[in-house]
This record gives C-alpha cells, structure tokens and sequence, in this order.
C-alpha cells in the first residue's frame, strides 16, 4: 500500500504531523516511525523515563456472553476459563498445522473479554472468530477506540498525576480508570520489556489524552522505529517476522504462554487447532527453535540473513536484526536447526557476502524491568 491516499489514519494523524513525525505506511495506515530526535534518542528516552507510543492501529474487540471464555479456549492453546476478572493473559490463535495466525492479549473484565490483536490481522482475526465461535458468543469489533501505550520506568509516575489509582495495578492486570476527560481501560503491559501501561480510550477524546500526557515532564513522544528495537531486545516476537502461521509454538520457544490445564494430562488438554501437532512437539522436542543471538563484531545483522556453521552449512535464518542502543552490539533472533540451538554455540551471518561471526544467547538481551507488586 505504498499510495499513501489509500492508507488509514488513527485518531492521532494530526498530531503527529504537528510533533514533526516522519509517517512510514505500516499494517495499511500511516504511522509515525519517529519524530525529529530521532529514533536512538527515543529508545533511550523509554528506557530511563516515560515514551507515548501511538498503537491504534491495532486491533480492540469484545467478546460478550456466558460461553465466551471457553469458545475461545477451542481457538487457543491457553488457559481463558480460569483468568479471573482484571487479569490480562498472552494467548496465540493456531490453525491446523498448530501454526501461528496471530498473537493476543486477552482480559477478563465484568461482563466480557477485551481481546487485542495485530494491525496486519485484525480483519482476518475477526473473521476467525465470527466463523468459529459467533454462534457462542458476541464478538464486537470496537473501531471507535484508540489505544496508547505509555512506557518506560517512570510511566507510573506520569500516568499517577492524571488518575492515582493508575498505581494499584501490577504487571497483566488491567482496570476501567478516568483519565483527561476519558473513559478509559488501562492495562500495566506493552511491547518494550519496560513498566507500562496500554490505554484504550475512545477515539474522539485520543488526541486530548495524548496531549495531557505528553505535557508531563516525563512524557516525550516515540514512533514504530523504537517500539521495534524496545521488543527486540526484550525478546518479544513481532508477528509476521518472528512468528507466522508456519511456526508453531514450540518452535517460536513461546510454550511459556501453555498453562498446566492445557497440555497433555491437564483438564483442559487440547481442543485448539493443530493440538496434537503442539502437542507432539511438547513431547518430543521441535526441529528448529527461535534463539537469540549476539554479534560479536559490529556489523548490523538484518532480517532473511542466513546462518550457517562454520564449514557454511546452512542452520536458519534471521528474523529481527539491530544495531542494540541498550547492548550496544548487534542483537538478532533466528530460527536454528535444534542442535545448534545452544546457549553460547557459535555461527555465522552471511551479511553482503561475509560471515559474521555471533554467539547463541538466552533472551531478554534488556532485562525485563516489569512492575509485578
């Protein structure tokens, strides 16, 4: 979608011309990518204070019924029925190759599952769930709402001003909060390894929202460019890169997100798409797992590099690579053949012709500085 007349614009186009962004195509709207000081400088800016990042482009809806939660057990291989009221949960929609169609956040509120999906899949996500589980529950697409996410470690100190109770919250809960004149649902989550709060409000009163924010002295603007070099060194997958409808939980190394109750011999167990292939993979291991790596010279390695050993087999390839502005050395994620998925095995990116030698690591390669209470 490169004619920038058919893109779409979230509530917050104007302001983002007026803070100086400049706006990429991305997911079918125009979005900022950064603003004039750059994206280092906003990477850096949400790892020591507070950053507003514009998600609204992102999928919000509802889903509303007695049934809700366990029809949406048959589409995810996680636990929905048990999460209690104000809790948020990771899931994964699977399909019958127990591959990844999308990730998700999911929280129980009185009265229905508020449920956010990709930019890129929010349609097709919509339609899967209309299909498979319309006739259980009333799944309600909510395209009247905004979503911002302010992130950083002093989040809680800006946000506070605007509503105390904001500060109760811990990690993957959420609550219906007033803020700026909104009616908002604020969850303590986001996509950059760093306290945080993602607040759904209603369009017409987003730009009013984000101003009253982005006047706390904490507060400064940040685009797509740093929200992607925050999730890469906090691990977090970005779909349609890291994950996609070919890998399958175990592979994407995300079994984590499978409670108890859904593997084998839990009460639960199954009922998903592609469960008796999530399943098998539990047992028995993946060909290939999702690793992080660390270069260990100074040569950016990008997405789609291939990584071969060190007589030039090939063991994977890339699929998030930067120059880290917290690690201060090439970071990337990749899929490797199982037995070369080891902490500290060395391989190499082909990058223009040359190997680049990189070490296999554990991921974060930020910590994780999450408020759990």
């Amino acid at each position: 979608m490169s004619d920038t007349t058919a893109l779409l614009k979230t509530p917050l186009y104007a302001l983002h011309l007026e803070l100086g962004a400049k706006m990429v195509p991305f997911a079918g709207y125009e979005m900022p990518v950064n603003y004039p000081g750059g994206i280092i400088a906003e990477h850096k800016h949400c790892r020591d204070s507070a950053a507003l990042f514009d998600v609204s482009h992102m999928g919000q809806l509802r889903l509303v019924g007695e049934d809700a939660a366990r029809a949406l057990e048959t589409l995810v291989p996680v636990d929905v029925v048990d999460l209690p009221v104000g809790k948020q949960r990771y899931a994964l929609f699977t399909n019958t190759s127990g591959g990844i169609l999308d990730d998700l956040m999911i929280t129980r509120r009185e009265g229905d599952l508020f449920v956010i999906v990709n930019a890129a899949c929010k349609e097709a996500d919509t339609r899967h769930l209309v299909t498979h589980i319309g006739h259980r529950c009333t799944v309600q697409p909510l395209p009247d709402r905004a979503l911002l996410a302010l992130q950083g470690p002093k989040a809680v100190t800006a946000l506070r001003r605007l509503n105390p109770e904001v500060a109760k919250l811990t990690f993957m809960t959420g609550m219906h909060a007033h803020i700026a004149g909104a009616d908002c649902f604020v969850t303590r989550s986001g996509y950059t390894g760093e306290d945080g709060f993602e607040i759904s409000v209603p369009a017409l009163k987003a730009e009013a929202l984000a101003r009253a924010l982005l006047a706390l002295p904490e507060v400064k603007p940040a685009g797509l460019g740093a929200r992607d070099t925050l999730r890469l060194e906090a691990g977090l997958c970005l779909y349609g890169h890291d994950i996609n409808d070919t890998t399958t939980p175990v592979e994407a190394g995300l079994t984590w997100a499978i409670q108890k109750v859904r593997r084998p011999g839990g009460a639960r167990a199954g009922g998903y798409p592609g469960a008796s292939v999530v399943e098998g993979q539990l047992a028995h291991g993946a060909s290939h797992k999702r690793v992080g790596l660390l270069g260990l010279e100074r040569v950016p390695v990008r997405e789609g590099a291939t990584i071969v050993d060190a007589k030039g087999h090939k063991l994977g390839h890339v699929t998030s690579g930067t120059l880290s502005p917290s690690v201060n050395q090439p970071i990337a994620m990749a899929y490797l053949a199982s037995n070369h998925a080891l902490p500290h095995h060395e391989v190499y990116a082909e990058v223009r012709g040359k190997r680049q030698p990189m070490r296999v690591t554990t991921m974060p390669f930020a910590p994780h500085r999450y408020f759990r209470g």
